[in-house]
């Protein structure tokens, strides 16, 4: 990693807060790095929740200054009701928040410093917004960087998956969620209005989970902020970045072959090894790139109408690994990058029928523990994010493997699975998982998928099964670019349990049966054949601006991050995740921030209503030389008992030791579809 001091930009850089108006008389707090010239200059805009005075403000620091020292204004605002911005919070993406993200644009564009041009970029949230204010299209803006977001809110998101709860981060993520609505404002920026303004916050508060469970097919409130429903309303260029160990990477796969056909909008796309992360942080698994580089390219192109030659880039250029021994963590992974034109027409969907004599069927009924080893949803380059030696996960499926292969077999895209299957039961959820399986038997989880199978004709229909029929359903996995060598084999991997990612539907411990000669797998094969005459794909090293100085206290006796507990003589497993999202760091400011999370998860595994998930955080906000302590206690469980989901949650809030607010929710939510 380079470090770019101040010194060494082009521009000297200047930083100020500012409060940005709304119609309504709302201000949002905003931070602007520009660098010092008497000439305007294009802005960018990086738009989401998560507190620049604090939480994001480690990670701004490497970005936003570069941004202005390269000729640009790089402003970071809070959205409405967090951070310091004024306002009540509301439900993510809600049409509030895209109103008035496309009233900062105008406000930037207006600005006597700015061009009037606008690019926006951000990740995860932030590029979700910037994904959807593109759709929306306001005049200013021109271009995007969408790193790690998704189109499609329903069925790429943490919400659900081939029309299935997400225990693991549906709940997990309105906790935390929950935790973060509800830190205050910082008294240091907006003075004595902190207290006020926090119970106001804390008055309107309502579980996201609440909402979420309410909508368990994709109806109207999830099209709502989904780009996939009309790809033709995005105007702005988009450059769609995403990771292969990233829950959202199809998203980037989706957008090279939409938009070039129904939008306007020039597109491109970069798909790397990366987890939840920017590519230039070098967290793993790696190689990381210069991001920084490589999205100023981008601007000078659309912002400052330079030739940077980035048009003539590969429709989308992406890494494909070669095949590695199971790990929970790869500092950087072995692989190429390769670039293609033309999406999707430059794979061939190549189909395998699964092993298996005519008419014979096999039954599938997996253990409700199966899916401990399924890693973590949302990888962020920790210890144990990813998912270890499949072994024990194949031992709790039914697995067919295809015969060893005899050369190299490279697939990059999204594989698809069809299954003939018969189910003595009306509900019931199928997991196919995709192995690199090497001669010493070491199963490396290349890729998966799942379908609820009420979701089988569609994603906003509910279609119970009818027992003691069979149908053939078919399903794609998640993309992945991936190299095959001889010798190995590939092994699909069927289980009708995934605990902790998917609920276990009521009566699913009946499983199903497959009929494997009528069953197969089709895979996105490259073409490896031209790849000696096309030029090499190459990124600049990474590099960033100084860092903010953030101290990292050492915590004693950490937890385990990922710790799985099995009582024999019951029968039942435990899963107890630490997330780690920062811990505890002290500020240049004096500010002390600590946050410590604790994810449980648990299942007996003969009974799928035994499943249970729990969610603590803790938050403390601390400046001593004001006498400041504020404190955020959230504890969040559900359960169901087949007909309802049952959430219990609770939020406690302190000033010092003094109670500030409590409150508890309990709710009772009909298990329609999910």
């Amino acid at each position: 990693m380079h470090i770019r001091t101040a010194e060494s930009f082009p521009h000297e850089v200047l930083r100020e807060d500012v409060r940005i108006p709304l119609p309504d008389g709302t201000r949002l707090y905003a931070r602007i790095w520009r660098p010092r010239t008497q000439a305007p200059v294009p802005v960018l805009l990086e738009y989401l929740p998560y507190r620049l005075s604090d939480w994001t403000a480690p990670r701004d620091a490497q970005r936003h200054p570069w941004y202005a020292g390269h000729g640009y204004a790089s402003v970071r605002v809070d959205v409405r009701g967090h951070g310091n911005s004024e306002g009540m919070p509301g439900d993510e993406y809600d049409e509030t928040e895209l109103a008035d993200g496309e009233a900062v644009i105008a406000w930037l564009a207006a600005q006597p410093w700015s061009t009037g041009k606008v690019g926006m970029f951000g990740i995860s949230w932030g590029g979700f917004n910037s994904l959807q204010l593109a759709a929306r299209a306001p005049e200013a803006l021109k271009a995007v960087v969408t790193v790690c977001s998704a189109d499609d809110r329903y069925d790429n998101d943490v919400h659900y998956m081939g029309g299935s709860v997400l225990a693991v981060d549906m709940h997990a993520w309105a906790s935390t969620m929950l935790a973060f609505v509800s830190r205050p404002p910082d008294p240091a920026q907006v003075g004595d209005a902190w207290r006020g303004m926090w119970r106001d916050r804390l008055e309107a508060v309502d579980p996201f989970i609440h909402t979420w469970l309410d909508h368990q097919t994709r109806d109207d409130y999830w099209k709502h902020g989904s780009v996939c429903e009309d790809y033709s309303a995005v105007r702005a260029p988009v450059l769609a970045v995403g990771g292969w160990h990233d829950p959202y990477r199809d998203t980037a796969l989706r957008l090279v072959e939409q938009l070039p056909r129904h939008s306007t909008a020039p597109v491109r796309a970069l798909i790397g090894p990366w987890s939840h992360q920017y590519p230039d942080r070098g967290l793993p698994p790696g190689p990381a790139i210069g991001f920084l580089q490589e999205t100023l390219r981008w601007w000078d192109h659309w912002l400052k109408d330079e030739d940077t030659g980035v048009m003539d880039e590969p429709l989308l250029r992406a890494w494909i690994s070669e095949s590695h021994p199971p790990a929970t963590v790869y500092p950087e992974l072995d692989g190429r990058w390769v670039g293609e034109d033309h999406w999707p027409d430059a794979v061939t969907m190549t189909p395998h029928t699964l092993p298996g004599a005519p008419g014979e069927r096999v039954r599938v009924c997996s253990p409700q523990q199966t899916g401990l080893d399924a890693g973590r949803y949302f990888p962020f380059g920790n210890d144990s994010d990813l998912p270890p030696d499949q072994r024990e996960e194949d031992g709790r499926s039914v697995c067919f493997d295809l015969p060893e292969l005899t050369g190299r077999l490279e697939i990059l895209g999204r594989p698809r699975v069809t299954l003939r299957l018969t189910s003595e039961v009306p509900r019931g959820q199928v997991i196919a998982r995709i192995c690199d399986v090497a001669p010493d038997g070491s199963s490396t989880l290349v890729t998966r998928g799942v379908l609820n199978l009420s979701a089988r004709h569609g994603r906003d229909t509910v279609h119970t099964w009818e027992p003691g029929t069979t149908e053939d359903v078919s399903f794609e996995l998640n993309g992945i670019g991936h190299a095959f060598p001889a010798g190995h084999r590939i092994r699909v991997a069927l289980s009708s349990a995934y605990w902790p990612w998917i609920w276990p539907q009521p009566g699913s411990e009946a499983g199903w049966s497959v009929e494997p000669a009528a069953s197969g797998v089709e895979f996105p094969v490259r073409d490896t054949s031209g790849d000696a005459e096309r030029a090499p794909i190459t990124f600049e090293a990474p590099e960033q601006a100084e860092p903010l100085g953030v101290e990292y206290p050492e915590v004693p006796d950490q937890r385990p991050e990922r710790l799985v507990v099995r009582d024999v003589a019951a029968g039942t497993w435990k899963l107890e995740v630490d997330p780690r999202y920062g811990g505890t760091r002290i500020y240049p400011d004096g500010l002390e921030f600590t946050e410590d999370a604790l994810e449980t998860y648990t299942v007996q595994e003969s009974d799928p209503l035994s499943a249970r998930t729990r969610s603590d955080w803790s938050i403390r906000l601390h400046r001593p030389d004001l006498g400041w302590d504020a404190r955020v206690r959230v504890r969040s469980e559900i359960t169901t008992d087949g007909a309802d989901f049952i959430t219990d949650n609770e939020l406690l809030c302190s000033e010092g030791d003094q109670e500030f607010f409590h409150r508890t929710w309990q709710r009772r939510i009909p298990r329609t579809a999910g």
